[in-house]
């Protein structure tokens, strides 16, 4: 996906995300909730080394880059750490080296058990640090926390060199458990970061507290460390650990039935699919108009257009008020007139919204940028989609001005030289150079490897716009609009034919990826042809060779569909467009293989994906890994700076069960479709539940038998009927 972060030349691509260390990898653990989110290491400590991304974020900003514990001077030695299944809460368990005075050792190792339990809520970080002491005899000791704040912009820690910063304020102790950690921006706002600690230390100074602590025999001791991010004078409230623990319990209960509840008869593959559910839920950030799932975590914890609307589109089937949200929230952020250094022009969606002091002070455009050429014909794509699922059409009301406005910037914005075909160019130099899905610096190129010249038409970006069109013709003939229908159909069956006269290349087999400033061919395998099965406008014949294509040892890895075909000039399975492995990327492939028939591709990528989820930690598919060949007993290659939850990736799977089953609805017509669905080898049965319509639900379970496909139905909503074609 994103963003701003492919190696070029040094620093050519000024957005690209910096990993200066061999420790890349930190060994890190996270958590998010809404616009908060902690990068801790497996001590439950932040410490600045490898690629110093460890810290409490909030709205762009750092605010805490360190946080130490110690005892007696010493480290606790690591017993285990993890993320508890929910998402909710960091747990670790750490025990005491033997800690020595000058001439004894005065506790011996594994006296001590010391938990730390951290969760995040609505710009806060609370913590529970317990100590308890499993030997015979007493102690004392001295338990230290250290703490600093760098409020660094977000970008800044990506690697971005800025001439000036803000002035960071005297830190403040203004109680005898309280501390207040201050900067005052270039962009004028002041960031605070609060600590609270409860019980009150012995001593508290500016960056540190110290407790003297005697524990006895089988007792233990406990405090609080509460962390608030706060930005202008926003008033404080501290919380009690356990208030403010209920309060996200609560949330929790309230969210967990946005999705479909999808049950197996194999415990890996349930496994996944509960990590992915528990990830995505983590990653929704409830708005004015509905809940939004945030790209992900750390990079790009904000609102983005492109992901917002995949994921709201993976997850449709099994949770439609997702794309409902998307919908209200990017209607009302549409672009109403000429912007160039936004790339807005009126109608077109946006691409992404930062906060942060970077954002504030223009140093980045991304305050409200609408650097994409796909989110508007995407956003037409979901609201098409949405009311076939959803039948309602009081939302689609609503915002019919809005896509009317999308169809106007695609035809009068969008095809900038009237070719019939949309492409891009950007308006500023501060802006991304390319803005498809794949929006490095040098994703776009030529068979030598030369970069394209811009204007560029990427594939399959007419393939979103020819959804777009039959989308829109759909949603007008629900409105009555019979004419618009008819003339929205016609110019998607147009565009289909010109594009599959223009974009075939009968010597590749597959479609070329772009067409460059001068209309000349990029005559490149990518996986973008994938999405042109994905939205339909491929031909039968042609969609067949393209998944043969897709499926060859240089573009199928084992694990998922490579970003480039090996045999390419600019290949590098390290790369993060140009030969990676991105998670959406293959199930928007799988889906576009199950629309055309093509049920063993779209099961062998189901496989590969569900393959390496087994070797990632958590099950959680991240937002890319390398693109090496798959080797047996090895786990995929990863990479080092990628996203992780990310929501388009975590969602992934709910498209691919999608895919596989070939589940659609017609709500206008009451009718839930299962079109020759196929289960794969793994999984001989498959319950689901809490498939919402409205108010109601259906309750579907599929058996595997030896030679047919049982389809049990369960129960569902009044009046539906539920057709099968096997």
């Amino acid at each position: 996906m994103k963003k701003h972060d492919t190696l070029v030349k040094l620093h050519d691509d000024k957005y690209y995300i910096l990993a200066s260390s061999s420790y890349a990898d930190d060994r890190v653990l996270t958590l998010n909730y809404g616009d908060t989110f902690g990068i801790f290491d497996r001590w439950g400590d932040i410490k600045q080394f490898g690629t110093c991304v460890q810290g409490i974020y909030h709205q762009g900003t750092r605010f805490l880059s360190d946080m130490e514990l110690e005892i007696n001077h010493y480290r606790p030695m690591l017993l285990s750490s993890n993320i508890k299944n929910e998402n909710e809460m960091l747990s670790v368990d750490l025990t005491n080296p033997d800690i020595s005075n000058e001439r004894d050792v005065v506790i011996p190792k594994g006296t001590l058990h010391i938990s730390r339990s951290k969760f995040l809520q609505d710009g806060a970080c609370h913590e529970l640090i317990m100590l308890f002491n499993y030997g015979s005899m007493s102690y004392e000791m001295e338990l230290e926390i250290t703490f600093d704040a760098d409020f660094r912009d977000i970008f800044e820690v990506r690697g971005m060199d800025r001439k000036q910063r803000g002035k960071q304020q005297i830190p403040v102790v203004s109680s005898s458990n309280h501390v207040l950690l201050s900067y005052k921006g270039l962009d004028g706002i002041e960031r605070h970061t609060n600590l609270h600690f409860d019980p009150a230390p012995a001593t508290i100074k500016e960056n540190r507290v110290f407790y003297k602590i005697r524990i006895a025999p089988k007792e233990a001791f406990s405090l609080n460390c509460t962390t608030i991010c706060s930005v202008h004078a926003t008033p404080v409230q501290f919380e009690s650990y356990t208030e403010a623990f209920t309060k996200i319990r609560s949330g929790m209960e309230k969210t967990r039935g946005t999705i479909a509840e999808i049950f197996t008869d194999n415990e890996q593959f349930n496994n996944w699919i509960n990590r992915s559910k528990n990830d995505l839920l983590s990653l929704l950030v409830q708005t004015p108009y509905g809940s939004y799932p945030y790209a992900g975590v750390p990079w790009y914890n904000t609102v983005f257009g492109r992901d917002g609307t995949f994921t709201a589109l993976e997850t449709l089937w099994v949770a439609p008020s997702i794309a409902k949200g998307v919908l209200l929230y990017q209607a009302n952020r549409q672009a109403t007139e000429l912007k160039p250094l936004q790339d807005a022009e009126p109608g077109k969606i946006l691409h992404e919204i930062r906060s942060g002091e970077m954002a504030e002070t223009g140093e980045i455009p991304f305050k409200l940028y609408y650097g994409s050429i796909d989110t508007t014909p995407l956003f037409i794509v979901l609201a098409g989609h949405y009311l076939k699922r959803t039948d309602d059409l009081a939302t689609i009301k609503d915002i019919w001005e809005n896509i009317l406005q999308a169809l106007n910037w695609i035809k009068k914005y969008g095809d900038m030289d009237a070719d019939g075909f949309v492409e891009y160019q950007r308006k500023a130099e501060s802006g991304l150079a390319n803005q498809g899905w794949k929006d490095s610096h040098d994703s776009i190129s030529h068979q030598n490897g030369e970069l394209a010249s811009f204007p560029i038409a990427l594939c399959e970006v007419q393939g979103y716009v020819y959804d777009a069109k039959k989308q829109a013709a759909y949603m007008a003939q629900r409105l009555g609009f019979t004419d618009m229908a008819e003339q929205l159909k016609q110019e998607a069956e147009d565009l289909k034919q010109r594009f599959n006269e223009v974009f075939w290349d009968d010597e590749l087999g597959t479609y070329i990826l772009a067409l460059d400033g001068d209309k000349k061919p990029c005559r490149v395998v990518s996986s973008n042809v994938g999405h042109l099965l994905f939205s339909g406008i491929a031909t039968p014949e042609r969609a067949a060779k393209t998944a043969t294509m897709l499926m060859d040892d240089d573009m199928f890895s084992g694990w998922g569909v490579r970003t480039l075909s090996t045999r390419a000039a600019r290949y590098n399975p390290m790369s993060y467009h140009n030969g990676s492995v991105w998670p959406h990327d293959t199930a928007i492939i799988a889906y576009g293989f199950a629309r055309y028939g093509l049920m063993p591709q779209a099961l062998r990528l189901m496989q590969g994906l569900f393959d390496a989820s087994l070797f990632i930690e958590l099950q959680r598919l991240p937002e890319l890994f390398c693109g090496f060949p798959f080797r047996r007993g090895e786990s995929p290659t990863a990479y080092p700076v990628a996203c992780s939850p990310q929501a388009w990736s975590v969602a992934a799977v709910f498209l691919l069960i999608q895919s596989c089953l070939r589940i659609t609805f017609d709500a206008y017509n009451k009718k839930l479709t299962l079109y020759k669905p196929m289960l794969p080898d793994y999984i001989k049965q498959i319950r689901i539940s809490n498939l919402r319509f409205g108010n109601e639900n259906f309750e579907i379970d599929l058996v595997k038998y030896e030679h047919d496909l049982g389809i049990h139905l369960i129960t569902k909503p009044v009046g539906w009927e539920i057709v099968t074609i096997k």
